[in-house]
């Protein structure tokens, strides 16, 4: 078994959010990655795709999920679960912001939808 402290927990501000990852490889070798984001309210992420799935759950505010060009409303308590490259980009709640819990597998690669390599996200990493 492998516990991380909450002292371990690595935290990457971005210019849309902070993400806290709370479990990956580089913190005792887990398959899964699982960070926190917290995203101000009416920020929003680029538009981009995972070479993965990725499962979201809204634990507080709320956020608006364009996927392939379609949009859904999560509020706290909702789960989204992402396809493998799929465009997808993120936007809080103009009011709220939002904080989810996210999972995906360890290495999961990202890039933007002009097909530039981000590579494996630090968080995840």
């Amino acid at each position: 078994m492998t516990v991380i402290r909450s002292a371990q927990a690595r935290r990457v501000e971005t210019p849309n959010a902070v993400m806290t990852t709370l479990a990956s490889p580089t913190q005792g070798g887990a398959g899964f990655s699982l960070w926190r984001v917290d995203m101000g309210a009416g920020q929003a992420g680029p538009e981009h795709v995972f070479d993965t799935e990725q499962i979201w759950t809204v634990l507080d505010g709320g956020a608006t999920v364009e996927l392939a060009g379609d949009c859904s409303r999560l509020v706290p308590g909702d789960t989204a679960v992402l396809p493998a490259v799929t465009p997808r980009r993120l936007t809080a709640d103009p009011e709220a912001g939002f904080t989810a819990i996210v999972a995906a597998p360890a290495g999961a690669r990202a890039a933007l939808t002009d097909g530039t390599d981000k590579g494996v996200p630090p968080w995840i990493a």
